[in-house]
């Protein structure tokens, strides 16, 4: 018995189906690209549950005659060419005749068609290969496709199938990529009774790219207009400053034919070599018209990718044209830097302190009856206090203190100001006289370094009635603290701790203490609202992560809210992040999710932490203030969990006096 046998119509046309249809956007495609090629210029598609169940496609092109039409659901049956010299030089999306046998063999489809200056059109229903309906029909001019129940009869495709959100935005982006690719045609797409895309149609490249990509990226462009060796390249790129985190946005047409395009993305990169930042990529919508002849379109099923005759020429053609764009547009625009503090004043305030402690009596409040007044003592044992020699005279009186009212002084020693006038008061119960005072302060024995004086009389300038009061603190051994010395490249401190020099990488070192913040305290992700939401357009999976995923996404500290896919309305950003454009941040947070959809679980995002981090840190280069790196200086210094940034560099390294000293020969 013969083992081999020739397969039945019905399995081989499932089988033949399987390369072209794989999902609701092949449908899609197929249908669009028919529709562009019928001389339409309105052109609408319509989904509902990601095109699984329903997809509508509508055009005003030429329509087909009802003798043509059950023959166009025939396999390889085709008006684009006639004979093998056709496939030379191919101008058409389509040219198979493959697509609507496909989409019938797995799905129920049903067609309204009429031509132009027919006084009726054709209504055909077929399902699984089968025709059911053929009658005549009242339509308007042109080609209506309704595909309804997408794999109905093939269950183990449809179970591959993703969610309807996913399947939607596969079948968003095909829609996208022929809006940009034929600006003349007026594109409308409808997802679940709701518009998300309304392209102008008149001819205008900018105008579609603005309808897709909106108006940020449209104004982040620089135009392209090339001719290499017969090859022109039109379109645009984006300048450097606004390059993106993926290749996502990269778009090349060849022939008005969408592609992907090894050789056109390398000479792409090679253009912006040494302008954008590693870890960057350009984004571009750029059209390639070459001769027909020399390219090949037919070397995959979906024909989305190509191969040229000349690889070198094309990447020659690419490269030069965007070089020469970017250096003709891309002009450097006026920027206005503003002072921009890292710190809050409490933690500037503090780098001020003294090293040695001091402690100072505070005025009283008026309202609080005055007490006994406190009588300096003479210590048991012989403690080291001095006074400032230059201190003007005491004045008439001292006025008595209650001994609650004391605090730590913070801020550096005050300059000596004249002596406030006493102002008219009653006479208090008790006071020591200027006599008396000297008399105590004569009995103290002095240290023989006057530098290391601690008993002064300074000026409290808390109140109004500047009032010279003793200020006395106990000497005592303290470990020497970090002081900041200066910066180098404005990018790591120069500091001094005792006998060692220190290294801090600022942005390193930034980054790690706002990292740990935040782990500590979830409060540092609390939300400012904007006046104004920031539009953000992302690739169509990034956007469908955040869309599922927007309360983890506020217990972040951001407020966004979906718009019209693939735009994501950021309406409050948390504070740390500050004046921070929320752009590449939301793009993380998207990444984030899709690698961890498995358990998108808050706590074990430490990525989100990082990015939150390295976006609101100080930047190298970055001008910093003294008082700025001493108060990041004092925070990482003693602390052990700050040895490495969240991605892995060294905070800090150390050199020791004595290794310095033997680089010098001072010692061997």
């Amino acid at each position: 018995m013969s083992e081999i046998r020739v397969l039945s119509k019905e399995v081989s046309e499932l089988i033949a189906a399987g390369e072209v249809i794989d999902r609701p956007a092949s449908v899609v495609k197929e249908l669009l690209e028919n529709a562009v090629d019928a001389g339409a210029n309105v052109i609408t598609v319509e989904i509902k549950n990601g095109g699984r169940t329903y997809l509508r496609v509508t055009d005003n092109g030429k329509g087909i005659s009802a003798e043509d039409l059950p023959t166009a659901f025939l396999r390889h049956a085709t008006s684009k060419i006639t004979d093998k010299n056709d496939l030379e030089k191919i101008l058409t999306l389509g040219f198979r005749g493959e697509a609507l046998a496909s989409i019938c063999a797995v799905a129920r489809v049903s067609v309204l068609t009429k031509r132009v200056g027919d006084d009726l059109g054709t209504h055909y229903e077929i399902e699984g290969g089968e025709e059911k309906v053929n009658e005549q029909s009242g339509c308007p001019d042109g080609t209506t496709f309704v595909v309804r129940d997408l794999f109905y009869n093939v269950p183990a495709r449809l179970k591959f199938l993703k969610k309807d959100t996913t399947e939607g935005n596969y079948v968003a982006e095909i829609v996208t990529k022929l809006t940009l690719s034929h600006p003349e045609i007026s594109f409308k797409f409808i997802r679940d009774n709701k518009v998300e895309l309304l392209s102008a149609g008149d001819g205008k490249t900018y105008s579609a790219v603005y309808s897709v990509f909106g108006r940020e990226f449209a104004s982040s462009l620089v135009p392209v207009d090339y001719t290499w060796k017969g090859v022109h390249i039109g379109g645009f790129t984006v300048r450097p400053l606004e390059s993106k985190s993926n290749r996502k946005f990269q778009n090349f047409f060849v022939n008005s034919r969408y592609i992907k395009s090894l050789a056109c993305s390398c000479a792409l990169e090679d253009a912006y070599r040494n302008q954008i930042m590693v870890g960057k990529f350009p984004a571009c919508v750029l059209y390639i018209d070459i001769a027909p002849d020399t390219v090949d379109v037919n070397v995959h099923p979906t024909k989305i990718q190509v191969r040229f005759s000349n690889e070198s020429l094309m990447h020659e053609a690419v490269y030069f044209a965007v070089k020469d764009a970017l250096l003709k547009n891309d002009k450097p625009n006026e920027i206005k830097f503003e002072s921009k503090r890292n710190f809050t004043d409490k933690e500037l305030y503090s780098v001020t302190q003294d090293p040695g402690v001091q402690m100072r009596f505070a005025q009283p409040e008026p309202a609080v009856k005055p007490q006994q007044p406190i009588q300096p003592a003479v210590p048991a044992q012989p403690q080291h206090y001095s006074y400032a020699a230059q201190t003007p005279s005491v004045t008439e009186s001292v006025k008595s203190v209650p001994e609650t009212h004391y605090t730590q002084s913070v801020s550096q020693p005050a300059a000596p100001v004249p002596p406030a006038s006493p102002a008219p008061a009653a006479k208090p119960q008790s006071r020591l006289t200027v006599e008396e005072v000297n008399r105590i302060v004569s009995e103290i024995p002095l240290p023989k370094d006057e530098d290391d004086r601690k008993f002064k009389y300074i000026a409290d300038q808390s109140f109004e009635k500047k009032i010279e009061q003793p200020v006395v603190v106990e000497d005592f051994e303290e470990k020497p603290r970090p002081v900041v010395i200066g910066e180098l490249f404005r990018t790591f401190v120069v500091a001094q701790c005792g006998d060692e020099m220190i290294l801090m990488d600022k942005h390193a070192a930034h980054e790690r203490y706002i990292f740990e913040k935040i782990k500590d305290d979830k409060n540092q992700l609390d939300p400012q609202m904007l006046l104004e939401p920031v539009m953000v357009v992302l690739p169509y999976d990034e956007y469908d992560a955040l869309s599922h995923n927007v309360e983890k996404v506020r217990e972040l500290g951001f407020e966004i809210e979906p718009d019209v896919a693939p735009t994501i309305a950021v309406k409050g950003v948390p504070i740390i992040l500050g004046d921070e454009n929320p752009s590449e941040v939301i793009s993380e947070l998207a990444k984030n999710f899709i690698a961890n959809k498995l358990d998108p679980q808050i706590e074990l995002f430490d990525d989100l932490y990082h990015s939150l981090a390295c976006k609101a840190a100080i930047k190298a280069h970055d001008k910093s203030s003294i008082l700025e790196l001493q108060a990041l200086l004092d925070k990482v210094y003693d602390n052990d969990d700050i040895r490495y940034c969240p991605h892995g560099r060294p905070v800090m390294i150390k050199l020791s006096k004595r290794e310095i000293e033997k680089q010098f020969r001072r010692i061997v």
